[in-house]
């Protein structure tokens, strides 16, 4: 693919995380803002206009993002050298808006049932007497510490990055695991 639109893509993957992370009130602002206003890219304000999150500031929404401001700047200087502000063109309003829109409608559309289902599965939880925290247990082997606490030797060998060496360690537990069953041994008995 190509590197150039493999940027683009991300930032404005990047611009649209930060305008989701945004208040409500402070997106409609924005969409305010960037009709009132001419908006710039790279600054905060000059001659040639404002930056979108002036604009909203203006139109009412008080809210200081500093990730869309970042998000904003490298949709549209992916060259870190270029940094001096200029207008915003028509396609890269054409983006924020859209994605502004994107976000509010968002807000709006029906939730899904999936956390409904969620609430309903905790209640039969509950309902059946076990704790919500119990469901949570990792499925698998079961938790013996408790059983195997006094015992030695019960705990998990430590991690090991070659098969050799945990064929080592292996043996090495089989010996202590024998070497502490002979102690056991009644005395009388020869095994």
């Amino acid at each position: 693919m190509n590197p150039m639109r493999e940027h683009r893509d991300a930032a404005i993957e990047g611009l649209r995380r930060a305008i989701d992370c945004m208040p409500r009130e402070t997106r409609v602002a924005m969409l305010q803002g960037v009709e009132a206003n001419d908006i710039i890219i790279g600054g905060y304000a000059s001659q040639d206009g404002v930056c979108p999150m002036l604009a909203a500031h203006r139109a009412g929404g008080r809210t200081s993002l500093i990730a869309f401001a970042n998000a904003w700047d490298r949709l549209a200087l992916p060259d870190a050298r270029e940094r001096r502000a200029r207008r915003a063109t028509a396609r890269e309003l054409r983006i924020l808006t859209t994605n502004l829109h994107a976000s509010l409608l968002a807000d709006e559309a029906p939730a899904t049932r999936f956390p409904a289902a969620i609430a309903e599965h905790l209640e039969l939880i509950v309902g059946r007497g076990r704790s919500p925290r119990a469901s949570r247990r990792r499925p698998g082997d079961p938790d013996r510490a408790r059983e195997l606490r006094n015992r030695p030797g019960w705990a998990w060998m430590r991690v090991v990055r070659r098969y050799d060496d945990y064929d080592r360690l292996r043996e090495e537990l089989r010996v202590e695991r024998d070497s502490i069953e002979v102690e056991r041994e009644p005395a009388g008995r020869v095994a």
